[in-house]
């Protein structure tokens, strides 16, 4: 499901309203829109590098603040609806429409949700990682930025007494978080709270400053009001909530329901849960017949379990350390960084800083990409999930590197930034489905460069895709089709080389964050799709450059909007 906006002309004339007056009315939403956004999610922002985010406060998610945020969701809805989009025909102001229309439509279809009454996540949407962003995102060179950071570090207190009230009101409506989950999540905010001050993540604005006063204000807040707060939740999760022991949202009211809007949401796509099942499947096929290619021609063997646990077990696949695996990442992303100006037209200067994971991060699992807030300088950070290194198959790394580095998330993100010409929601929002599309295409686009070192690593390509694959058949599998965490888990041992911790935190994010594993291969296949509708279309005048560019030139827009773009493109050059 997509909206499309034609840029034709009429057929029939009439006296058409000044456009400007249109565009001016799309403006105003898409900008009221993306502002309220950030304002009632502030620590978003650290995400996706929105640089007029409050920075004293986190979000409230109490049933007022959600009531009143709800109705300015359906108010901007309105307004665009009101909108004749006849009048916004081959404008950019069209697709600025069609993205914000879409993100609007989205958020109301999701409510059914309730994601708030349940949100114990061990993964990036739980509050205690979004903290970790936000605070070492949080700007501290001036007075008045110090008092901002005491004030958001105050506000913590706040944010989680919402968040025990939140999950005691879905207790009592029967939204839960599954139980393995709330389990991480307690075990991961203890560590936090265990922490000495100096060495918590909360405290990284204090440590940055060169401000005595301000150092010994922040601990006391941290010490007095944060540290108790913490407990709090701890003791909360510990004593009064189990969570449910069905991994999958259905066992939430109208949880199928939760679970196709969520596909929406995520990917831009409305497919059902048996259809995105049955997709995996058939991409599972088709990714397992590649590796036993590379299995048989440089591991003599067709026996792909066993060359999947020779891989995950082996200390010449794994990594001796942290350090180990951090340099191995640090030679493919300057590998990659080095080879863009080749397959894009624009390569933004930028910088990426690659760093690990904190320790009570462990459960999260993978690898993160964020944009930083610096006006100054495009910066990105990919955070890597370094948990016992020595379980940790090389096999995938690369590809994953790719993907959150080049020719993946920085620079599509870095591309984004600095298109000025954009409307800000098309620079500071996205869909999965493009975005995470876009990244997972980036790793087989890694392969056509000569980015990857060795057939183990050509092999972990692989292996990542059938992750992606695995995640089409176990999301809905787990979600809606009645799938245990331990046959998820089992499936995706059985069908790619990752380790056990590495699959076991990845089913963990995919039971927190429903429909959102999809958008990866759902989006990777659409554009693979549409490469070769053009190449086949424009033989030999398609330039893969220019292909990339028609990708990338209006953010990470909903998939049926990348389609759109390419046809434009299409009927232009013939």
């Amino acid at each position: 499901m997509g909206l499309v906006i034609t840029t034709g002309a009429c057929d029939s004339p009439r006296e058409q309203p000044d456009p400007a007056s249109a565009a001016d009315r799309v403006d105003a939403v898409a900008t009221a829109f993306l502002n309220g956004f950030y304002e009632h999610r502030p620590a978003d922002a650290a995400e996706s590098g929105f640089p007029g985010a409050p920075l004293d406060r986190f979000g409230d998610f109490g049933p007022r603040s959600a009531a009143d945020w709800d109705t300015r969701v359906d108010d901007w809805l309105a307004e665009l609806n009101a909108i004749d989009v006849t009048e916004l025909a081959g404008s950019t102001a069209a697709i600025t429409y069609a993205f914000t229309l879409e993100r609007l439509q989205s958020i109301v279809e999701r409510r059914v949700c309730r994601m708030r009454l349940w949100n114990v996540s061990p993964t990036w949407t739980g509050w205690q990682s979004r903290f970790v962003s936000a605070f070492a995102r949080q700007p501290v060179e001036r007075d008045a930025e110090r008092q901002q950071a005491l004030a958001r570090a105050r506000d913590v207190s706040r944010f989680i007494d919402t968040e025990i009230a939140n999950l005691r009101l879905g207790l009592e409506l029967g939204y839960l978080a599954p139980n393995h989950n709330v389990a991480a999540v307690s075990d991961q905010v203890a560590a936090i709270a265990a922490m000495p001050v100096d060495e918590s993540p909360y405290f990284d604005p204090a440590r940055r400053a060169n401000d005595e006063v301000f150092v010994d204000a922040y601990r006391a807040v941290v010490e007095q009001d944060m540290v108790p707060a913490l407990r709090r939740f701890v003791a909360f999760l510990d004593a009064e909530y189990a969570g449910r022991d069905i991994s999958g949202v259905a066992a939430n009211p109208d949880g199928t329901a939760c679970y196709d809007a969520s596909v929406r949401y995520w990917s831009s796509l409305s497919m059902d849960a048996e259809t995105i099942h049955a997709t995996g499947l058939e991409q599972m096929e088709r990714i397992r017949a590649e590796m036993l290619g590379i299995a048989r021609e440089h591991f003599d063997t067709e026996d792909l379990p066993a060359l999947f646990e020779e891989l995950r077990s082996n200390p010449e696949y794994t990594f001796a350390n942290e350090q180990a695996m951090l340099d191995y990442v640090n030679a493919a992303v300057d590998r990659a960084e080095s080879a863009m100006a080749d397959w894009f037209a624009v390569v933004p200067e930028s910088e990426l800083i690659v760093y690990a994971s904190p320790p009570f991060e462990k459960d999260s699992g993978g690898g993160f990409y964020s944009s930083g807030a610096n006006p100054d300088k495009l910066v990105g950070y990919y955070k890597v999930g370094t948990y016992n290194p020595t379980g940790i198959s090389k096999a995938g790394v690369e590809s994953t590197a790719f993907h959150e580095s080049w020719p993946g998330h920085h620079l599509e993100s870095t591309i984004t930034l600095s298109n000025e010409a954009l409307h800000d929601i098309q620079r500071y929002m996205w869909i999965s489905g493009a975005s995470e599309g876009w990244a997972l295409y980036s790793e087989r686009l890694a392969d056509e460069i000569g980015l990857y070192s060795s057939p183990v690593s050509r092999l972990g390509m692989l292996s990542n895709e059938a992750y992606r694959a695995a995640r089409l058949v176990v999301d809905p599998g787990m979600h809606v089709l009645g799938w245990s965490r331990e046959q998820a888990i089992a499936y995706m041992l059985e069908n790619t080389a990752e380790g056990y911790d590495s699959v076991a935190g990845e089913v963990d994010r995919y039971a927190a964050v429903p429909g959102q594993a999809t958008a990866y291969l759902l989006g990777s296949l659409e554009i693979q799709r549409l490469r070769e509708h053009a190449r086949r279309e424009l033989e030999a005048d398609f330039d893969i450059k220019t292909f990339h560019s028609k990708l990338l030139a209006n953010g990470p827009v909903s998939l049926p909007m990348l389609g759109v773009e390419i046809e434009r493109w299409i009927e232009k050059s013939q």
